[in-house]
């Protein structure tokens, strides 16, 4: 599965799922350009580390059209704060949105924008979670940005496969990156999820990162608004 030549932004990139992401596709070829908020090391030649906030519509487009024309997007930078619903705050709700939500909705439009100008193809894949559709104690603002997003990926296929740009989503199950552990450090909280996943044990940042690259690669060509689980068979229980 080869990018080369491919121009590819991926959020999120300094840790967790997106810097997996941002690593195994410039192995690949690819040239990425790797925005988080501090900037992400160089870990490979093919890499450009990008400091800009998400939260922040001029700087984020600014290093967006500094970098276009892309290939690809892979939205993987996302944020929770875990409280339950009666004591979640509006605060943590905007917040939630705007990084989970509001920051794909602009950088879906940046990009695609550019290609439908440009008469370019181009993946866009959002990384959602199985929090989209399954309800999850203390995760209210998350779940929904997240039931939010699979939402506006539909839409973003149906009006822009005409153009040749596919966008899907991948729905992961608890993945064990930072933020996760920061939700589910507690030992038995994480065995009651552990025993709802047939395969026992939460996921992999690479597990989800390999489903991200056959979204955007063109062996998935015909593959156009789904949201692809990686859970371990949790929805089929």
């Amino acid at each position: 599965m080869s990018f080369e030549g491919s121009r590819i932004l991926v959020t999120g990139a300094s840790k967790g799922i997106g810097s997996v992401v941002a690593a195994e596709l410039a192995e690949r070829g690819a040239a990425v350009f790797a925005l988080s908020r501090t900037g992400t090391p160089a870990v490979h030649g093919n890499i450009e580390g990008v400091a800009v906030d998400l939260t922040d519509a001029t700087a984020l487009e600014e290093a967006v059209r500094a970098r276009l024309p892309l290939d690809g997007l892979v939205n993987c930078a996302g944020v929770v704060e875990v409280e339950p619903f009666l004591e979640t705050g509006v605060d943590n709700l905007r917040t939630t949105m705007d990084v989970n939500l509001v920051a794909p909705f602009r950088l879906g439009q940046l990009v695609a924008g550019d290609c439908v100008a440009r008469g370019r193809s181009a993946s866009i894949v959002n990384v959602s979670s199985i929090a989209a559709d399954v309800g999850t104690p203390g995760h209210a603002a998350y779940c929904a940005s997240k039931a939010a997003l699979d939402s506006l990926t539909r839409v973003m296929a149906v009006e822009l496969g005409q153009y040749g740009i596919r966008t899907n989503t991948v729905n992961p199950v608890v993945t064990w990156t930072p933020m996760a552990q920061k939700a589910w450090s507690d030992p038995h909280k994480a065995a009651g999820m552990k025993a709802r996943i047939p395969l026992g044990r939460f996921a992999e940042p690479e597990e989800v990162a390999a489903a991200v690259r056959y979204l955007l690669s063109e062996e998935a060509s015909m593959i156009n608004g789904i949201s692809l689980p990686v859970d371990g068979g949790f929805r089929a229980g």
